[in-house]
């Protein structure tokens, strides 16, 4: 589990990312005043839910040695006229699963770590340095 993210932004909304050894950038679309070079801040979010819905589902199908096939998670992230957020996942598999297994998936799915994470509202702390 990654602990920690180093930033770096020189200009503009463009940002570069490093989470252990790996480089990721972010950006806003051209109509939101970025240069559309990286996945936006509330896409990178919903990436990070959905491959960790498909790591953990497939961890625990391995586990019992169930067949899910090909994994497809597609999220939306949705904000109403009052301001109230919420996320829509829709998952599905390319392998048939009985109702007992579906049963067992849909608690599984609720107890992910980064959906327990979105779901409890984690708290914040920011310092300045």
């Amino acid at each position: 589990m990654a602990t920690s993210v180093h930033l770096v932004s020189k200009a503009g909304v463009f940002q570069e990312m490093e989470a252990r050894q790996h480089r990721l950038t972010a950006d806003e679309p051209e109509n939101n005043h970025g240069t559309d070079k990286g996945p936006a801040p509330y896409e990178l979010l919903l990436a990070s839910l959905a491959a960790c819905s498909s790591a953990t589902l497939r961890m625990y199908a391995d586990r019992k040695g169930w067949q899910l096939g090909t994994i497809t998670a597609d999220l939306r992230f949705k904000r109403d006229p009052e301001g109230n957020e919420s996320i829509e996942r829709t998952i599905s598999f390319s392998e048939t699963l009985s109702e007992e297994q579906m049963a067992r998936i849909r608690d599984i799915i609720e107890k992910t770590p980064v959906t327990k994470t979105l779901k409890r509202g984690t708290p914040i702390a920011t310092h300045f340095a």
